[in-house]
Protein backbone atom coordinates (compact mmCIF):
# COMPACT_ATOMS: atom_id res chain seq x y z
CA UNK A 1 0.00 0.00 0.00
CA UNK A 2 1.12 3.63 -0.46
CA UNK A 3 3.26 5.50 2.38
CA UNK A 4 0.29 8.41 3.14
CA UNK A 5 1.86 12.00 3.46
CA UNK A 6 0.91 13.06 6.98
CA UNK A 7 1.44 15.97 9.00
CA UNK A 8 2.32 16.31 12.27
CA UNK A 9 0.29 18.29 14.73
CA UNK A 10 1.65 20.84 16.53
CA UNK A 11 -1.30 22.51 18.28
CA UNK A 12 -5.23 21.94 18.33
CA UNK A 13 -7.90 23.99 18.07
CA UNK A 14 -11.01 23.62 20.43
CA UNK A 15 -14.65 22.74 18.67
CA UNK A 16 -16.36 24.13 21.69
CA UNK A 17 -19.72 25.90 21.17
CA UNK A 18 -18.56 27.24 17.68
CA UNK A 19 -22.06 25.63 15.71
CA UNK A 20 -23.72 28.77 17.66
CA UNK A 21 -23.94 32.22 16.38
CA UNK A 22 -21.96 34.82 17.72
CA UNK A 23 -24.96 36.31 19.65
CA UNK A 24 -25.38 33.08 21.66
CA UNK A 25 -21.67 32.48 21.99
CA UNK A 26 -21.80 35.81 23.88
CA UNK A 27 -24.45 35.35 25.88
CA UNK A 28 -23.18 32.18 27.29
CA UNK A 29 -20.07 34.02 27.78
CA UNK A 30 -21.33 36.11 30.25
CA UNK A 31 -23.21 33.19 31.97
CA UNK A 32 -20.18 31.29 32.11
CA UNK A 33 -18.29 34.18 33.43
CA UNK A 34 -20.49 35.15 35.76
CA UNK A 35 -20.67 31.58 37.15
CA UNK A 36 -17.09 31.49 37.11
CA UNK A 37 -16.73 34.37 39.40
CA UNK A 38 -19.32 33.12 42.28
CA UNK A 39 -17.07 30.12 42.48
CA UNK A 40 -14.63 31.71 42.79
CA UNK A 41 -15.93 34.22 45.42
CA UNK A 42 -17.95 32.06 47.50
CA UNK A 43 -14.85 29.34 47.62
CA UNK A 44 -12.72 31.85 48.62
CA UNK A 45 -15.61 32.92 51.40
CA UNK A 46 -15.81 29.39 52.86
CA UNK A 47 -12.03 29.03 53.24
CA UNK A 48 -11.99 32.34 55.09
CA UNK A 49 -14.71 32.14 57.34
CA UNK A 50 -13.60 28.24 58.14
CA UNK A 51 -9.99 29.72 58.46
CA UNK A 52 -11.19 32.19 61.00
CA UNK A 53 -13.91 30.42 62.79
CA UNK A 54 -12.02 27.91 65.65
CA UNK A 55 -15.72 25.96 65.88
CA UNK A 56 -15.58 25.12 62.23
CA UNK A 57 -12.18 23.19 62.60
CA UNK A 58 -13.35 20.08 62.72
CA UNK A 59 -13.35 16.77 60.04
CA UNK A 60 -15.91 18.05 58.09
CA UNK A 61 -15.03 21.41 57.58
CA UNK A 62 -11.33 20.55 56.92
CA UNK A 63 -12.50 18.22 54.05
CA UNK A 64 -14.79 20.98 52.93
CA UNK A 65 -11.74 23.70 52.80
CA UNK A 66 -9.36 21.20 51.11
CA UNK A 67 -12.85 20.73 48.13
CA UNK A 68 -12.71 24.40 47.93
CA UNK A 69 -9.57 24.82 47.00
CA UNK A 70 -9.44 21.53 44.91
CA UNK A 71 -12.64 22.85 42.82
CA UNK A 72 -11.02 26.61 42.75
CA UNK A 73 -8.03 25.12 40.92
CA UNK A 74 -10.10 22.62 38.98
CA UNK A 75 -12.00 25.37 37.25
CA UNK A 76 -8.60 27.56 36.78
CA UNK A 77 -7.91 24.94 34.57
CA UNK A 78 -10.91 25.03 32.29
CA UNK A 79 -13.10 27.74 32.39
CA UNK A 80 -10.74 30.95 31.16
CA UNK A 81 -9.65 29.07 28.14
CA UNK A 82 -13.43 28.07 27.15
CA UNK A 83 -14.17 31.81 28.03
CA UNK A 84 -11.64 32.71 25.45
CA UNK A 85 -12.43 30.25 23.08
CA UNK A 86 -16.26 31.41 23.26
CA UNK A 87 -14.87 34.86 22.00
CA UNK A 88 -12.29 33.00 19.61
CA UNK A 89 -13.00 30.39 18.34
CA UNK A 90 -10.27 29.89 15.99
CA UNK A 91 -7.84 30.07 18.86
CA UNK A 92 -4.97 28.19 18.93
CA UNK A 93 -3.90 25.69 21.96
CA UNK A 94 -0.06 24.09 21.72
CA UNK A 95 0.26 20.47 22.58
CA UNK A 96 2.27 20.97 25.89
CA UNK A 97 -0.02 23.45 27.22
CA UNK A 98 -3.53 21.37 25.94
CA UNK A 99 -1.68 18.15 27.84
CA UNK A 100 -0.74 20.27 30.97
CA UNK A 101 -4.87 21.28 30.67
CA UNK A 102 -5.58 18.00 30.91
CA UNK A 103 -3.38 17.10 33.18
CA UNK A 104 -4.54 19.47 35.90
CA UNK A 105 -8.71 18.48 35.28
CA UNK A 106 -7.62 14.72 35.87
CA UNK A 107 -5.64 15.52 38.98
CA UNK A 108 -8.19 18.38 40.51
CA UNK A 109 -11.34 15.96 39.07
CA UNK A 110 -10.29 12.83 40.06
CA UNK A 111 -9.52 14.42 43.66
CA UNK A 112 -12.87 15.74 43.81
CA UNK A 113 -14.14 11.96 43.42
CA UNK A 114 -12.16 10.80 46.33
CA UNK A 115 -12.62 13.89 48.74
CA UNK A 116 -16.82 12.93 48.44
CA UNK A 117 -15.57 9.58 49.27
CA UNK A 118 -13.78 11.03 52.53
CA UNK A 119 -16.53 12.93 53.10
CA UNK A 120 -19.32 10.54 52.96
CA UNK A 121 -16.94 8.50 55.12
CA UNK A 122 -16.69 11.41 58.40
CA UNK A 123 -20.73 11.63 57.69
CA UNK A 124 -21.02 7.78 58.29
CA UNK A 125 -18.12 8.05 61.67
CA UNK A 126 -20.47 11.07 62.72
CA UNK A 127 -24.00 9.28 62.68
CA UNK A 128 -22.71 5.72 63.15
CA UNK A 129 -19.99 5.76 65.61
CA UNK A 130 -20.71 9.10 67.73
CA UNK A 131 -19.06 8.14 70.75
CA UNK A 132 -15.79 7.60 68.91
CA UNK A 133 -15.46 9.79 66.36
CA UNK A 134 -13.25 12.44 67.46
CA UNK A 135 -10.82 9.59 67.74
CA UNK A 136 -12.08 7.58 64.05
CA UNK A 137 -11.69 10.95 62.64
CA UNK A 138 -8.48 12.64 64.28
CA UNK A 139 -6.35 15.09 62.74
CA UNK A 140 -3.89 12.19 61.48
CA UNK A 141 -6.68 10.18 59.53
CA UNK A 142 -8.38 13.38 58.20
CA UNK A 143 -4.63 14.35 56.68
CA UNK A 144 -3.91 10.66 55.41
CA UNK A 145 -7.56 10.67 53.64
CA UNK A 146 -7.00 13.96 52.19
CA UNK A 147 -3.44 13.36 51.00
CA UNK A 148 -4.68 10.00 49.58
CA UNK A 149 -7.19 11.79 47.27
CA UNK A 150 -4.60 14.27 45.83
CA UNK A 151 -1.97 11.21 45.41
CA UNK A 152 -4.74 9.15 43.33
CA UNK A 153 -5.37 12.25 41.51
CA UNK A 154 -1.85 13.02 40.85
CA UNK A 155 -0.89 9.63 39.93
CA UNK A 156 -3.89 8.86 37.63
CA UNK A 157 -3.52 12.21 35.73
CA UNK A 158 0.27 11.29 35.10
CA UNK A 159 -0.81 7.80 33.50
CA UNK A 160 -3.62 9.19 31.49
CA UNK A 161 -1.58 12.26 30.08
CA UNK A 162 1.07 10.02 29.24
CA UNK A 163 -0.57 7.75 27.62
CA UNK A 164 -3.06 10.22 25.60
CA UNK A 165 0.12 12.21 24.48
CA UNK A 166 2.41 9.07 23.01
CA UNK A 167 -0.34 9.17 20.85
CA UNK A 168 0.73 10.34 17.53
CA UNK A 169 -1.42 13.42 15.81
CA UNK A 170 -1.53 14.07 12.20
CA UNK A 171 -3.44 16.08 10.43
CA UNK A 172 -6.59 16.61 11.94
CA UNK A 173 -6.66 19.14 14.73
CA UNK A 174 -10.31 20.48 15.92
CA UNK A 175 -11.00 18.93 19.53
CA UNK A 176 -14.67 17.95 19.39
CA UNK A 177 -14.96 19.59 22.86
CA UNK A 178 -14.67 22.85 24.47
CA UNK A 179 -11.01 21.99 26.75
CA UNK A 180 -8.60 19.09 26.31
CA UNK A 181 -10.53 16.12 27.33
CA UNK A 182 -9.14 12.12 26.65
CA UNK A 183 -12.16 10.72 24.34
CA UNK A 184 -12.11 13.86 21.88
CA UNK A 185 -7.74 13.73 21.82
CA UNK A 186 -7.70 9.97 21.00
CA UNK A 187 -10.19 10.81 18.37
CA UNK A 188 -7.74 12.62 16.46
CA UNK A 189 -5.01 10.28 17.34
CA UNK A 190 -3.31 8.70 13.66
CA UNK A 191 -2.95 5.31 15.31
CA UNK A 192 -4.82 2.30 17.16
CA UNK A 193 -6.37 3.81 20.18
CA UNK A 194 -8.13 0.47 21.26
CA UNK A 195 -5.89 -1.12 24.01
CA UNK A 196 -5.54 2.64 25.44
CA UNK A 197 -9.36 3.24 25.20
CA UNK A 198 -10.01 0.11 27.28
CA UNK A 199 -7.08 1.30 29.93
CA UNK A 200 -8.98 4.91 29.96
CA UNK A 201 -12.59 2.73 30.49
CA UNK A 202 -11.17 0.63 33.47
CA UNK A 203 -9.41 3.62 35.12
CA UNK A 204 -13.10 5.33 34.74
CA UNK A 205 -14.58 2.48 36.56
CA UNK A 206 -11.97 2.43 39.21
CA UNK A 207 -12.20 6.69 40.01
CA UNK A 208 -15.96 6.74 39.32
CA UNK A 209 -17.78 3.35 40.27
CA UNK A 210 -15.53 2.23 43.38
CA UNK A 211 -16.15 5.88 44.84
CA UNK A 212 -19.67 5.78 44.07
CA UNK A 213 -20.31 2.33 45.72
CA UNK A 214 -18.04 2.97 48.84
CA UNK A 215 -20.37 6.08 48.97
CA UNK A 216 -23.35 3.67 48.37
CA UNK A 217 -22.32 1.46 51.28
CA UNK A 218 -21.81 4.52 53.62
CA UNK A 219 -25.24 5.41 53.61
CA UNK A 220 -26.88 2.40 53.89
CA UNK A 221 -25.46 2.60 56.83
CA UNK A 222 -26.02 5.73 57.88
CA UNK A 223 -29.85 5.29 57.12
CA UNK A 224 -30.03 2.39 59.21
CA UNK A 225 -28.47 4.20 61.80
CA UNK A 226 -30.99 6.60 61.52
CA UNK A 227 -34.12 5.25 61.53
CA UNK A 228 -33.13 3.84 64.53
CA UNK A 229 -32.94 7.29 66.10
CA UNK A 230 -36.28 7.65 68.62
CA UNK A 231 -36.88 11.52 67.96
CA UNK A 232 -38.15 12.73 64.70
CA UNK A 233 -36.23 15.64 65.32
CA UNK A 234 -32.82 14.07 65.63
CA UNK A 235 -33.94 12.16 62.57
CA UNK A 236 -34.43 15.52 60.60
CA UNK A 237 -31.37 16.64 62.04
CA UNK A 238 -28.83 14.03 60.59
CA UNK A 239 -30.74 13.73 57.67
CA UNK A 240 -29.86 17.47 57.27
CA UNK A 241 -26.11 16.84 57.87
CA UNK A 242 -26.42 14.27 54.96
CA UNK A 243 -28.57 16.11 52.71
CA UNK A 244 -26.08 18.20 51.00
CA UNK A 245 -23.52 15.78 50.61
CA UNK A 246 -25.95 13.30 48.77
CA UNK A 247 -26.57 15.97 46.61
CA UNK A 248 -23.27 17.01 45.44
CA UNK A 249 -22.38 13.35 44.98
CA UNK A 250 -25.54 12.25 42.80
CA UNK A 251 -24.74 15.47 40.29
CA UNK A 252 -20.95 15.31 40.37
CA UNK A 253 -21.37 11.23 39.60
CA UNK A 254 -24.44 11.16 37.63
CA UNK A 255 -22.95 14.12 34.75
CA UNK A 256 -19.39 12.35 34.52
CA UNK A 257 -20.69 8.83 34.66
CA UNK A 258 -22.71 9.60 31.42
CA UNK A 259 -19.68 10.81 29.48
CA UNK A 260 -16.81 8.49 30.55
CA UNK A 261 -18.56 5.06 31.35
CA UNK A 262 -20.75 5.17 27.87
CA UNK A 263 -19.36 3.09 25.08
CA UNK A 264 -17.36 4.50 22.18
CA UNK A 265 -19.38 7.55 20.47
CA UNK A 266 -18.07 10.82 18.79
CA UNK A 267 -18.52 13.43 21.36
CA UNK A 268 -21.25 15.78 20.77
CA UNK A 269 -22.68 18.94 21.36
CA UNK A 270 -24.83 17.46 23.96
CA UNK A 271 -21.73 15.76 25.34
CA UNK A 272 -20.36 19.17 25.96
CA UNK A 273 -23.56 20.45 27.36
CA UNK A 274 -23.46 17.70 29.74
CA UNK A 275 -19.56 18.53 30.50
CA UNK A 276 -20.74 22.23 31.31
CA UNK A 277 -22.66 20.61 34.60
CA UNK A 278 -19.26 18.78 35.96
CA UNK A 279 -16.98 21.52 35.26
CA UNK A 280 -19.10 25.17 35.77
CA UNK A 281 -22.20 23.78 37.68
CA UNK A 282 -21.06 22.19 40.11
CA UNK A 283 -17.53 23.65 41.43
CA UNK A 284 -20.23 26.07 41.96
CA UNK A 285 -22.98 24.39 43.48
CA UNK A 286 -20.32 22.55 46.28
CA UNK A 287 -19.85 25.62 48.59
CA UNK A 288 -23.59 26.80 48.07
CA UNK A 289 -25.34 23.19 48.93
CA UNK A 290 -22.67 22.07 51.65
CA UNK A 291 -21.92 25.74 53.28
CA UNK A 292 -24.07 28.61 52.36
CA UNK A 293 -26.71 27.00 53.02
CA UNK A 294 -25.31 25.73 56.30
CA UNK A 295 -26.45 27.20 59.32
CA UNK A 296 -22.81 27.40 61.36
CA UNK A 297 -21.00 28.70 58.20
CA UNK A 298 -23.88 31.60 58.21
CA UNK A 299 -23.32 32.17 61.47
CA UNK A 300 -19.53 32.65 61.31
CA UNK A 301 -19.87 34.69 58.16
CA UNK A 302 -22.57 37.28 59.99
CA UNK A 303 -20.04 37.35 62.67
CA UNK A 304 -17.36 37.92 61.05
CA UNK A 305 -19.67 40.85 59.27
CA UNK A 306 -19.96 42.64 62.46
CA UNK A 307 -23.72 40.99 62.53
CA UNK A 308 -25.93 39.01 64.99
CA UNK A 309 -25.89 35.17 64.24
CA UNK A 310 -29.27 33.47 63.54
CA UNK A 311 -31.39 32.59 66.31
Amino acid sequence: MPRLNLTAVTEFTFEGFSVFGWQHRLILFVVFLVLYLLTLASNAIILTVIHLNRQLHTPMYFFLSVLSISETCYTVAIIPRMLSSLLSPQRAISIPHCATQLFFYLAFGINNCFLLTAMGYDRYAAICNPLRYSVVMGKRTCLQLASGSWSIGLSTAIIQVSSVFSLPFCDANVISHFFCDIRPLMQLACADTTIKELVTLLISLCVLVLPMVLIFISYVLIVSTILKIPSAQGRKKAFATCASHLTVVVVHYGCASVIYLKPKSHNSLKDRLISVTYTVITPLLNPVVYSLRNKDVKDALLRALGKKPLS
